[in-house]
């Protein structure tokens, strides 16, 4: 099979309705495209051709996270405590302090990490949960992010008629979806990272687990827009029918996209969550 070009990505973006009003928010894997000739900065500068903004997930937990000292269980939270002071000093100072020059967790692929390294950008400062924006609304976007919202810039894409942009990925990457969770009160966990050489954080709002986020897929049919590019499933759905279709899934069912067999994944802590927010509406 013939290399793909940024054209023929360029191509595949605009099959997908988009344009230079579209603002995006993208989870892509680079190897769902086949070969593409230039690689990862060939698919970035595609988004950036087409798309008006482009705002893609930049975490860095995989450096800068670390366990709850000993002692602090939040409730429902799903994370345990260091065992020792020891252990937790032994983490604080093997881990990074957030800087926006430290590469992007490798989980989420080579495109976001290249955005960074190859094109004029922002980027926010959450310690474990930043985001990378470029394009005509990226400060607006970055800029909506704090501690204690991890997730403003989607809340903001959304006031932006955006769109999820799902490249070779499933809607297990659709951060979207946790948003509307959150909405709800569910998936709302505190993690823990390092702040400086002798200080810790904890941080609210982090989502949850995300591995039965393909249950939603059925009701978003009628929304999304679909082509391939080359061998990648490329697919656009508008944010706010992610936001609408979970906060109906949820509403309807507090176990709705969650695992339901296992009492030790972060899923059995999110639905009690869920089950305590009703409660106290």
């Amino acid at each position: 099979m013939a290399d793909i070009v940024r054209g023929d990505i360029a191509a595949g973006l605009d099959r997908l309705g988009l344009g230079k009003r579209s603002a995006v928010i993208v989870h892509s894997s680079l190897s769902s495209f086949g070969r593409v000739d230039g690689g990862a900065e060939a698919v970035c500068e595609a988004l950036l051709e087409v798309c008006g903004s482009v705002l893609m997930p930049a975490a860095t937990s995989d450096h800068t996270g670390i366990d709850p000292p000993p002692g602090l269980r939040r409730p429902l939270n799903a994370y345990e405590p260091c065992a020792t002071w020891e252990l937790f000093d032994e983490q604080l100072a093997s881990a990074t302090q957030y800087s926006p020059e430290l590469p992007i967790d490798r989980e989420l692929g080579r495109i976001p990490e290249t955005l960074r390294l190859t094109q004029p950008h922002h980027r926010s400062t959450h310690p474990t949960f930043s985001y990378v924006a470029a394009g005509a609304e990226a400060e607006r976007l970055i800029s909506a992010q704090r501690l204690a919202r991890p997730l403003g810039p989607i809340n903001e894409l959304g006031e932006l008629d955006g769109t999820v942009l799902l490249l070779g990925v499933s809607h297990t990457a659709n951060t979207t979806i946790h948003l509307a969770e959150q909405q709800l009160g569910r998936g709302r966990f505190h993690r823990y990272a390092k702040a400086d050489a002798s200080t810790w954080l904890e941080l609210p709002n982090i989502p949850g687990a995300s591995h039965r986020f393909d249950d939603i897929e059925p009701v978003l049919r009628p929304d999304t827009r679909e082509t391939f590019i080359g061998t990648c499933r490329a697919r656009a759905i508008p944010v706010r029918s992610v936001l609408a279709a979970t906060r109906d899934l949820i509403q309807a069912d507090p176990r709705a996209l969650l695992c339901a067999d296992d009492p030790t994944c972060r899923c059995a802590a999110a639905y009690e969550q869920r089950l305590r927010a009703r409660e106290e509406r």
